[in-house]
């Protein structure tokens, strides 16, 4: 790959986390080939480094992965976070843990599995932005897909009466 397009990708990268963190309501997504570098850095670390240096290669692929445009990475992901988490961590990895969780949730489309763990984060670190960001994130995404929710069911009962309505005209 080019100098040019591995820093185009740099840039929209950064460029997509800038537009989370300024308000924006999207989350930072990651090419296959961030994946694929840290899969290929947890199958060097396995081969007789640390744990601790192992532990830190499965963080950024388990972050790569549920920050993937590809639905089998998020949940792949977030597989690997929910099994990790019930291994003994700090606070503080707890957290990473639980907001990774709360990214791979909200983008399998399970907002309130995702707020539930974003609420935790808060619990742990209550000034933590990140969190505050996902959560209204994923609050923001619920209030829509409730307004949609309502339109359609607006529109359907607006056909039924409709219906009724020449049916009865039918008649007379």
């Amino acid at each position: 790959m080019s100098k040019s397009k591995v820093e185009a990708k740099i840039g929209n990268f950064f460029s997509s986390v800038s537009n989370f963190f300024s308000g924006g309501d999207s989350i930072p997504w990651c090419d296959n080939d961030v994946v694929v570098g840290c899969e290929r850095e947890v199958a060097e670390a396995q081969k007789g480094s640390s744990n601790e240096l192992l532990n830190e290669c499965i963080m950024r692929l388990s972050w790569a992965l549920v920050h993937s445009r590809r639905p089998e990475d998020v949940q792949r992901g977030t597989a690997m976070l929910e099994a990790s988490l019930a291994s003994n961590n700090s606070p503080l990895q707890t957290r990473e843990k639980l907001y990774l969780l709360a990214i791979g949730y909200y983008r399998s489309g399970d907002y309130s599995r995702s707020r539930q763990l974003a609420e935790q984060c808060l619990m742990i670190a209550p000034d933590w932005r990140q969190a505050q960001t996902l959560k209204k994130a994923i609050e923001d995404r619920i209030k829509k897909d409730g307004a949609i929710g309502i339109g359609i069911a607006a529109a359907g009962v607006g056909l039924i009466a409709g219906g009724i309505a020449a049916a009865l005209a039918k008649k007379k």
